[in-house]
């Protein structure tokens, strides 16, 4: 299991019944997580004392905020971030990644060239930023035009305002699919789509079966000599391994890595499975 375990300004306090209790900076949170299937003692007093709850209602929910602020700031070793309570109980922020943004930084910084990344439904832009940070030149591509004004923010945060980041509002397979009769070549990829989605004529896909053509498609604007790969999933269906495979069949030989993703509980110690990632990298 790959797990994030060296943040200093997120904690996951303790889990339990379907919930997250969370320290995010300054701020205590709880809301839901489908993973957290067990039902242990909340024995914390955060759990009565969180600044902001989220509650399931429907097919939505909202926050209950308590002198909660509009947005905040946490920090990640030299990278910053802005939190902020969302809909559909998101923050902005998936902390989980943390160990992935590591692994490509490593890489970058090692890698004696320059190094181009491409992130691939890129959110709020934290790998963006960590990759950046490291020295690469980063694209980065998400349809959702709220979510890449925040990735600029969060650059912004880190220093990172003048850096030689390319900001794409489209589908990514549409991109893709430009880039690739444009000739425009990548050293590194990082995708993390979604479980379903809409192409842009509305048809409904899911990503358990459309990841095989995603990954051969996105492999075509690699370098010949690429650096990494990295694909994220938080679909129940899609086995890491899975992934890992596909990656082996299309990505040139070398080094595949494939595992759940983990943050650690401090209340007990224990670990919370947060999703999947597959990496793929020269070896």
């Amino acid at each position: 299991m790959f797990i994030s375990d060296k943040w200093k300004e997120y904690e996951l306090i303790d889990c339990s019944d379907g919930e997250r209790l969370e320290r995010w900076g300054k701020y205590i949170l709880r809301r839901p997580d489908p993973q957290v299937i067990w039902k242990s003692e909340k024995k914390s007093p955060l759990w009565n004392k969180a600044d902001a709850v989220y509650t399931r209602q429907g097919g939505g929910g909202q926050w209950t905020k308590h002198d909660v602020a509009e947005s905040w700031n946490v920090s990640y070793g030299e990278l910053k971030f802005k939190i902020k309570t969302m809909g559909f109980k998101h923050t902005g922020l998936f902390p989980e990644q943390a160990t992935n943004w590591d692994f490509c930084a490593e890489l970058i910084k090692n890698a004696g060239r320059e190094i181009k990344v491409l992130n691939l439904f890129a959110y709020t832009g934290a790998a963006t930023v960590s990759a950046a940070k490291a020295g690469a030149s980063v694209c980065h591509v998400d349809a959702a035009k709220g979510m890449v004004a925040q990735a600029k923010e969060n650059a912004a945060l880190s220093g990172l305002e003048n850096a030689p980041i390319r900001y794409i509002v489209d589908d990514c397979r549409k991109f893709i699919e430009r880039e690739i009769r444009r000739g425009n070549r990548y050293d590194g990829i990082i995708m993390d789509p979604p479980s379903y989605g809409r192409g842009p004529n509305g048809e409904v896909w899911k990503l358990e079966d459309s990841i095989d053509d995603f990954i051969k498609l996105a492999a075509k604007v690699l370098r010949d000599s690429p650096l990494f790969f990295i694909v994220n999933s938080y679909t129940t269906g899609l086995s890491p391994a899975a992934m890992g495979y596909i990656m082996r069949l299309v990505l040139p030989r070398g080094k595949i890595e494939c595992e759940e993703l983990g943050l650690r509980v401090s209340h007990t110690g224990g670990i919370l499975p947060c999703g999947a990632t597959a990496r793929w990298s020269k070896g």
